[in-house]
């Protein structure tokens, strides 16, 4: 499945698989939004699947938009690895 991404309201609702095969057109895109605005909030919701080169992408977008004085936001109940991963770094 091909990975979907549209923007309601300022939130990007992903759907399909976030892994080595998409992550790169993941992150080019997200790379861009984080340029035109301020706050970023992204719906995991509808992610099927997310692979260890989808976990680092939504690692390097953070930190982006930490280096850039942006919000990053993840919201939804998509794959678990994702808050598994924040949730330890924050921890440690």
């Amino acid at each position: 499945m091909a990975l979907q991404i549209l923007e309601c309201n300022g939130t990007f609702y992903i759907t399909g698989k976030i892994n080595s095969e998409t992550s790169n057109s993941f992150m080019t895109h997200f790379t861009h939004v984080l340029r035109k605005h301020e706050e970023v909030t992204v719906n995991i919701d509808k992610v099927k699947e997310i692979d260890r080169a989808g976990v680092e992408a939504f690692k390097k977008l953070h930190a982006t938009a930490t280096e850039n004085q942006k919000e990053f936001s993840i919201t939804g109940y998509g794959c678990k690895d994702i808050y598994y991963e924040f949730s330890y770094h924050k921890a440690a």
